[in-house]
């Protein structure tokens, strides 16, 4: 049966290290806080005006194209998630092909914005195309660059210390090689509480936001009014244009999906947790990834946990932590590799591969 490999992979974060001291200048934090609530020690940042998602993603892609022993000109299908595209439109996935310079290939690119879970989404996409013989060389990427759009002051500093940026990337190629590749990926989504974890303005949603959650937005503005106004002043000033998020609540959604989706991941397949090699658990936080390995029972040898030193890279973080492993000789042929991922909307997702 035709099946789905990662054929090559790659990763590429910034040279510019940020440690939490830095971060305590500028905001009232602290090491001990930081590492406290999250594990993360230190996170990259990408140089201003000269890096973007678009180019580390292709540092990133440029790596894995080489390890899958092609030319660029042999990508047929690119795929980009990411939450901190380049531009508003066009995507990322354009940009790519233009960075890598094989925009005479003309090979469709897919943009996803599934956030946190967005590597694994991809990953979902690009089998069911490698499977069905659709596409022979799939570039997938998970890329973020964060350091642009963080509230760098007290009033954002529960956020700010999490995030970092980087890239990873694979090529999905088919193979037919007994039991080898992509066994299976479960995805799912809840938008219940979507604006729990969420980068609300600028926006297009006018009314929507009031509807839903049952809040007046306070732009400054009447209410009569409120509803056409997508970016102005008393956004600017009240710090609306940063990323929110309540942390306890998206630590408890994530403590109880996480073993969920990985359990049905291995239900699937007739295995066991015992049964994984490694497990690349999306790096959102070391309690959770602590949580989730005590859950499922699983040794230190047995996950994968780079938030200490890149931070959390949404979109990038399980491609980096994959291709960080492999590089390490801690995933080899033969071994049960199982990716999880949960972030905003709600959405998440689990994936086994049989290296």
């Amino acid at each position: 049966m035709l099946r789905s490999k990662i054929g090559g992979i790659g990763y590429y974060v910034p040279e510019k290290v940020v440690t939490n001291d830095d971060l305590s200048k500028v905001m009232d934090t602290n090491d001990e806080w930081i590492q406290e609530r999250t594990g993360i020690k230190e996170r990259r940042y990408g140089k201003k005006h000269e890096e973007t998602t678009a180019t580390m993603g292709a540092r990133a892609a440029e790596i894995a194209i080489a390890r899958a022993g092609i030319a660029k000109e042999d990508v047929d299908f690119i795929i980009f998630a990411t939450l901190s595209p380049d531009y508003y439109f066009p995507g990322c996935g354009v940009l790519l092909q233009r960075e890598l310079g094989i925009t005479g290939n003309e090979a469709g690119a897919l943009d996803i914005r599934n956030q946190c879970s967005g590597f694994l989404y991809g990953l979902s996409v690009a089998d069911q195309f490698v499977r069905t013989g659709m596409y022979k060389n799939v570039l997938l990427v998970g890329a973020e660059m964060h350091s642009m759009g963080l509230d760098y002051t007290t009033r954002g500093r529960n956020v700010t210390v999490i995030f970092g940026d980087g890239a990873g990337a694979v090529v999905l190629q088919p193979t037919e090689k007994e039991g080898q590749g992509v066994l299976n990926t479960c995805l799912h989504s809840d938008g219940t509480y979507a604006e729990k974890l969420a980068f609300i303005n600028p926006g297009s949603h006018g009314g929507y936001h009031q509807r839903h959650t049952g809040e007046t937005p306070d732009y400054g503005y009447s209410d009569a009014e409120y509803g056409d106004i997508f970016l102005n002043s008393h956004m600017l000033e009240h710090g609306q244009i940063f990323p929110n998020m309540e942390g306890q609540f998206v630590f408890k959604m994530a403590v109880q999906k996480f073993p969920q989706v990985i359990m049905e991941s291995l239900g699937k397949a007739g295995l066991q947790p015992s049964d994984i090699d490694m497990l690349i658990p999306h790096q959102a936080n070391l309690r959770i990834s602590a949580f989730v390995q005590k859950k499922l029972g699983l040794k230190d040898e047995q996950v994968w946990n780079n938030i200490q030193k890149f931070g959390n890279t949404t979109a990038a973080s399980v491609p980096i932590a994959l291709c960080e492993a492999w590089e390490a000789g801690k995933i080899k042929e033969g071994d049960l590799v199982c990716l999880a991922a949960f972030g905003s909307g709600f959405t998440w997702g689990a994936g086994l591969i049989r290296w």
